[in-house]
């Protein structure tokens, strides 16, 4: 008999040493592959330059790429610990569709029991985005904000062809905005969730190793 291919990657990129922090206190155990939690500092520019530097790996070389972490819900009666199932991700510099969606909610429901998940487009800043502003990008139709989940798609799909998708958890929201991550209420339920996602994430995974039928 052949051997069997090698499971394909699964590269997990946040940007804050929290998010980080929270995604190895859930655990490796049930991924269908290699996983790679990434790191990548914050803001747009730093995503991209990480994302295309580790891609840029043959280990990685076809990894499915799922950008997670908080965010800021942009439409009313969103609520820190929320969570956001990105149908596509938009910047200036373009936008990408994300793949799985349905399974990642339906993973996420089973997985973190009680959370509301929201799907729509995640939209880019490069800033923390505040008043006026969360509205002004609310008419456009996203449905949250953040500043590395579009760079880290959009450098993905360029280094070849992959799956992606994003996750990411409210940490504030239009009636409950936050001056500092992990210092109230709202940064601790963020936190917890994202301690609790990665069993989604990796049926997410794993369904992309299924034969297609």
């Amino acid at each position: 008999m052949s051997p069997q291919p090698a499971p394909a990657p699964l590269l997990i990129a946040c940007a804050l040493g929290i998010e980080q922090f929270a995604l190895r206190a859930g655990g490796r155990g049930g991924a269908g592959g290699p996983v790679t939690v990434l790191r990548t500092g914050m803001g747009p520019r730093a995503a991209e330059r990480s994302v295309t530097r580790m891609l840029a790996d043959p280990a990685l070389a076809g990894a499915a790429v799922l950008a997670t972490g908080f965010c800021a819900g942009l439409a009313p009666g969103m609520h820190p610990g929320d969570l956001v199932v990105a149908e596509e991700t938009r910047d200036p510099a373009g936008t990408v569709p994300c793949v799985g969606t349905d399974l990642l909610v339906k993973e996420l429901v089973r997985t973190v029991p009680g959370r509301t998940v929201h799907t729509g487009p995640l939209t880019g800043s490069d800033h923390v985005v505040r008043g006026q502003e969360r509205s002004d990008l609310l008419t456009t139709g996203a449905i949250a904000v953040d500043m590395e989940s579009a760079a880290t798609l959009l450098s993905a799909v360029r280094t070849g062809e992959r799956p992606v998708a994003a996750v990411r958890v409210v940490v504030d929201a239009p009636e409950h905005e936050l001056v500092r991550i992990g210092t109230l209420r709202g940064g601790i339920s963020a936190f917890r969730v994202l301690r609790t996602v990665l069993p989604a994430f990796y049926e997410w995974h794993r369904s992309l190793l299924l034969p297609r039928r």
